[in-house]
């Protein structure tokens, strides 16, 4: 009888957007022109000085092991970016970096959740967040956020609290449906977190990417009480286009940051020192390759909402941040072409990719069934093919 594995992966699954990611390479290495609306990661190059500063880093050779928490460098110019951008004041020993915000969001579930804890978490939400809550031995709880625009639903997560909550998981702009929280909606999640004392975990990654008047509001800038319950998290890969680099960072009070520290040390020690010079060049330099890359995001988001409205029983809401949007295909749901029923998200998603050769994702990734999440980081030329293809393919159903 072969070994058994730990009873964790009985509970515990891999990322299906991963999957997705090597699904589609594999049919591209085939040799089919699949279009991808399935990634998450901007179409754009890093910006020159940026890559040039790791080059720069690879030719000193500043390749060797850092400090678990980062390079002074980095953590003094993330301190300076908080309290600019954000307005929330770290001091150098509440800043951590990681291997990705990906790696610090799972690190700060490790230290503040466990057997017995609850984290509350808004869906549709990111994949990773609902396996990197059991990974901690915690129990996600699913909220439901609007349905009219994907905001949050105070008073759904009000009634979501009970004494084993820990914590709750909030990301904004979001992924995967674009929503930007309000400030309004934010600063009551702020006044529940200090009045049942749990954490919020604040993902703001796509901070930067945000169209049409909206702003973006950092939680932990509203008091001191607060700022010791929020662990803020960001990185690089969104607004400077650096996925590839792996770098990303969270702030906290620095008994949650020692304990992040410690998790890391255990896994990863440190981050890429040539990702670190990198991520500090990144800060310190000019921000206007991040102005050209908002302003066309802005386009296609505007281009794709139009689109697939303008498709019979496609609903799709518009949303103001990140590259996402999240339209609602429950019509399509129950039709059929030939001997082939679209029962789920997750057949039609198949369909268009067998059919239409355009990669998108099921909503039953996010928690929420019934909708698909297609990302228009990619060009306008394919942007245009792409839904010019999925119209075709949806208007054989029957």
């Amino acid at each position: 009888m072969a070994t058994t594995l730990a009873e964790r992966m009985n509970h515990f699954s891999g990322s299906p957007t991963s999957a997705l990611i090597a699904t589609v390479a594999e049919l591209k290495r085939q040799g089919k022109n699949i279009i991808s609306l399935n990634v998450g990661e901007p179409d754009f190059g890093t910006p020159d000085y940026i890559k040039v500063a790791g080059i720069k880093a690879i030719a000193e050779n500043f390749t060797k092991y850092t400090p678990g928490n980062g390079i002074l460098e980095l953590r003094q110019e993330i301190v300076k970016k908080l309290k600019e951008d954000n307005g929330v004041e770290y001091a150098l020993n509440e800043v951590t970096t990681a291997v990705g915000a990906k790696q610090a969001i799972a690190s700060s579930l490790m230290v503040i959740a466990g057997p017995g804890d609850e984290v509350l978490l808004p869906i549709p939400c990111w994949v990773s967040y609902t396996e990197m809550i059991r990974l901690a031995g915690a129990e996600p709880v699913f909220v439901p956020v609007r349905s009219d625009n994907y905001e949050l639903d105070m008073d759904a997560i009000e009634k979501a609290i009970t004494p084993k909550t820990k914590a709750i998981v909030i990301c904004t702009p979001n992924n995967p449906t674009g929503a930007v929280y309000s400030e309004k909606d934010l600063r009551r999640l702020a006044e529940l977190a200090v009045e049942h004392d749990f954490f919020i975990v604040a993902d703001e990654i796509y901070e930067k990417l945000v169209y049409d008047g909206a702003k973006h509001f950092s939680v932990a800038s509203i008091s001191r009480e607060v700022r010791d319950r929020t662990i803020t998290v960001n990185g690089f890969s969104k607004a400077y286009a650096m996925t590839g680099w792996r770098i990303g960072y969270a702030a906290a009070r620095p008994d949650v940051i020692k304990g992040i520290m410690a998790v890391q040390s255990q896994t990863t020690s440190a981050t890429s020192a040539i990702s670190q010079k990198a991520a500090a060049a990144a800060l310190q330099g000019p921000q206007y390759d991040l102005h050209d890359m908002v302003a066309e995001f802005k386009k296609r988001k505007d281009y794709v909402v139009g689109r697939l409205n303008a498709i019979p029983g496609i609903t799709c809401p518009n949303v103001k941040g990140a590259f996402y949007v999240y339209p609602d295909v429950g019509p399509y749901l129950g039709k059929h072409v030939g001997e082939r029923t679209i029962e789920t998200a997750v057949d039609l998603c198949q369909y268009l990719l067998d059919e239409a050769l355009i990669s998108t994702v099921p909503g039953e990734a996010y928690n929420v069934p019934g909708k698909i999440r297609i990302s228009y980081s990619n060009s306008m030329e394919n942007l245009k093919e792409a839904l010019d293809r999925m119209e075709k393919a949806l208007s054989a159903l029957e």
